[in-house]
């Protein structure tokens, strides 16, 4: 019984440190976890500088940049980037007690990288966590001024063509926008469009002068997306529904 008396403290303290380890293991699965969703947040196949990735990364809940490698994501091996995220666990042998750890982790974005990778571990660098200037703003397209200054035609007259590509050159817009006018069946199509990244929804303004008829619009989000033909001067002129 003594003997049994004497060793009830070792086991007492072989059983919480490892009770500890335990829970200290489990915060930091989960910690490693925050940083698996992440890379399936910043998987994709289109092409990024590491500045956007980075920029993409510093704004998922949790997760903090702290270091950046590669330049593009099709170039090389890609970027990898050393997030640092936190994970909690609780020690419950005796008394709850939460466990909170914070680790760094390297994510590899790149088109060779595979969906849901397991992050590698890696030691966190020194410094504060990395931050990114909001990205530039596209350029604005005129939408309600090409509305105000378009040529409205009377039914039964003549669409002049030339006085619309003056209205066009009059708008004074950004030389980022694409412009197209062409003519069709005695009506004019217009197009301004700011170019996309092929994988977003393009941003573009369409309209179409006919006699009796002068429109301007936006067309739905679906079909400005990359191969659904929403964004052509072709659509301007022969427009189809928005599917429902």
């Amino acid at each position: 019984m003594r003997r049994l008396l004497l060793l009830a403290p070792l086991l007492l303290c072989t059983v919480g440190c490892g009770v500890l380890q335990n829970s200290e293991g489990e915060a930091t699965d989960a910690a490693r976890e925050v940083a698996r969703k992440a890379g399936e947040r910043l998987h994709s196949q289109r092409p990024r500088t590491a500045e956007q990735v980075g920029r993409s990364a510093s704004t998922l809940d949790g997760v903090e940049v702290l270091g950046l490698a590669g330049t593009e994501t099709h170039e090389g091996d890609g970027v990898e980037v050393v997030v640092r995220t936190s994970g909690t666990a609780y020690n419950g042998f005796f008394d709850v007690k939460e466990v909170v750890v914070r680790r760094c982790f390297s994510i590899r974005v790149s088109p060779a990288s595979e969906w849901g990778e397991k992050p590698g571990d890696v030691d966190c660098p020194d410094g504060p966590a990395m931050t990114f200037a909001p990205p530039p703003a596209p350029p604005r397209l005129p939408y309600e001024e090409l509305r105000s200054q378009l040529p409205r035609v009377p039914k039964g007259g003549r669409v002049d063509e030339a006085e619309v590509r003056r209205v066009i050159a009059g708008l004074d817009m950004d030389p980022a926008i694409r412009t197209e006018v062409e003519e069709a069946g005695g009506r004019v199509g217009i197009l301004l469009a700011v170019k996309g990244d092929g994988f977003d929804a393009q941003d573009c303004v369409l309209a179409r002068v006919a006699p009796g008829e002068t429109e301007v619009w936006v067309p739905p989000r679906i079909q400005r997306m990359p191969g659904e033909g929403g964004c052509s001067v072709g659509f301007a002129l022969n427009p189809l529904p928005a599917p429902h």
